[in-house]
């Protein structure tokens, strides 16, 4: 099952009974938006007691079109790793 944003907005809807559900979906936009521009900035985030996510740089490099059998170089790139908590890989593999 795949949890989606409208899965989160409706958990902290359910657990904050003091929230609308506007303001449920407001906070929840408001994580993923503050998440997203820390790592467009190049900045790691770290989520305590579930991971880091952080943002590598990848060299140029040699790829291959699978279509056309044909080489062609790979621009330079940042890509977003996660690297899970000790707690969370703990409850995951229990």
């Amino acid at each position: 099952m795949t949890l989606t944003k409208a899965d989160l907005v409706q958990e902290v809807y359910k657990n904050h009974q003091e929230l609308t559900k506007a303001e449920a979906t407001e906070s929840v936009e408001t994580l993923i938006r503050l998440s997203k521009q820390s790592l467009i900035d190049g900045s790691d985030l770290l989520l305590s007691g579930f991971g880091k996510f952080n943002v590598k740089e990848k060299n140029a490099r040699r790829g291959r079109n699978p279509q056309t059998g044909n080489e062609l170089i790979l621009g330079p790139r940042r890509v977003v790793t996660f690297k899970p908590s000790g707690i969370l890989r703990e409850k995951i593999n229990s």
